[in-house]
């Protein structure tokens, strides 16, 4: 679902800028307040475990992959606005550093999968989960088909906006310019492996998140998180302190994350340039699209843009390492590493240069 760069037209990517900004604008005005707290902790938390999950790739029907985004479980905790925030970061250190994701593509990205993702979450699984009581297990249920639904929005969002590319954007003989196959292939083709596999695997990790949380901090589950219950969330420490075990568990996951490169084939959607001149690639992308067969010649549009951004540690595959799973871990921790500073770095400007409640308290 990580839309690389030449796949959108510049004027498509423009628009979803344009439609992403008045909400990183809202999100972060209502996340404002919880930037001075004892709360960053956890939005960073929130942040990095969408990151390594996302690493996390899975086969797909097609021999394709894909991944969960995290988002649900982001959306549940946090509140929508604050899981736009957390994943919006995640998918922007993917893309600078990892090629994860484009750069001019970035906020057709986070539209996709930081903010319709996590307002669908949200209303899912408010209408799922009513009044029930915060052990109980309807709320995982909730939580689970919040993820489900989450995800498979955003798959269908991204298939909208690969598909729509060559009606609107071709040359003179009608070649596409950036993404090839039209909806009545891209929608079939994204849609398929997200209501299997991907989706189900959204679906284990939020209802997951949530019946863990209920076990060893329900208070995460009641209300948004606000500047006002700060203290009721973390009563007897720092952030830092109270969501170690979070973090631990995060650690895990990366240690585990060359499980992720397991998975044979590309995403759909995210084939590189020169893969379209590659005989062996293009019988690969024909077999994931219908049996329909790319364009002879790379995309114009798509060679252009495509090497707009060289990312310095590409796939997750740092260049000095040489083993591609100690690669893979090492930028798990780097990308944790980076999230986590740009959070304190978000708290020490909104305190105006001076120390936050979250960057004194004691990790």
């Amino acid at each position: 679902m990580h839309i690389p760069d030449g796949y959108l037209s510049p004027s498509t990517c423009a628009v979803l800028y344009g439609i992403a900004i008045p909400f990183w604008y809202g999100a972060f005005a209502r996340v404002k307040r919880l930037l001075n707290t004892r709360l960053v902790p956890l939005l960073a938390v929130a942040s990095a475990f969408c990151f390594v999950i996302m690493m996390f790739n899975v086969p797909l029907p097609g021999g394709t992959t894909g991944h969960a985004v995290g988002v649900g479980a982001a959306a549940v905790v946090l509140g929508p606005w604050a899981s736009m925030l957390s994943v919006s970061i995640a998918l922007l250190i993917q893309a600078i550093f990892f090629g994860d994701g484009g750069i001019t593509t970035f906020g057709a990205n986070c539209f996709n999968m930081a903010i319709a993702g996590s307002l669908v979450a949200h209303f899912v699984y408010r209408a799922t989960a009513g009044r029930s009581a915060i052990p109980s297990s309807r709320r995982v249920a909730a939580a689970a088909l919040a993820g489900y639904a989450a995800i498979n929005v955003s798959a269908l969002l991204t298939a909208c906006e690969l598909g729509i590319q060559p009606l609107f954007f071709k040359d003179a003989s009608g070649t596409p310019l950036y993404a090839p196959y039209a909806p009545h292939i891209a929608i079939p083709a994204m849609m398929l492996g997200h209501l299997t596999f991907a989706g189900m695997a959204e679906l284990f990790v939020s209802g997951g998140v949530v019946a863990y949380l209920q076990k060893t901090n329900p208070a995460l589950l009641g209300q948004k998180p606000s500047a006002s219950k700060a203290q009721a969330y973390f009563p007897t420490g720092g952030g830092w302190k109270a969501t170690r075990p979070l973090w631990i568990r995060v650690a895990l996951l990366m240690l585990l994350t060359p499980i992720g490169i397991l998975a044979a084939g590309t995403a759909w959607g995210e084939w590189g340039a020169r893969d379209f001149s590659d005989p062996q690639m293009r019988q690969q992308i024909a077999a994931a699209s219908g049996n329909v067969a790319p364009p002879s010649t790379q995309p114009v549009g798509l060679a252009r843009l495509s090497s707009l951004w060289a990312a310095p540690f590409p796939q997750y595959a740092p260049p000095f390492v040489r083993h591609p799973a100690f690669g893979y871990v090492m930028s798990a921790m780097f990308g944790t590493g980076l999230i986590l500073g740009a959070f304190l770095l978000l708290a020490w400007i909104t305190a105006g240069g001076r120390p936050s409640d979250a960057s004194q308290a004691s990790p």
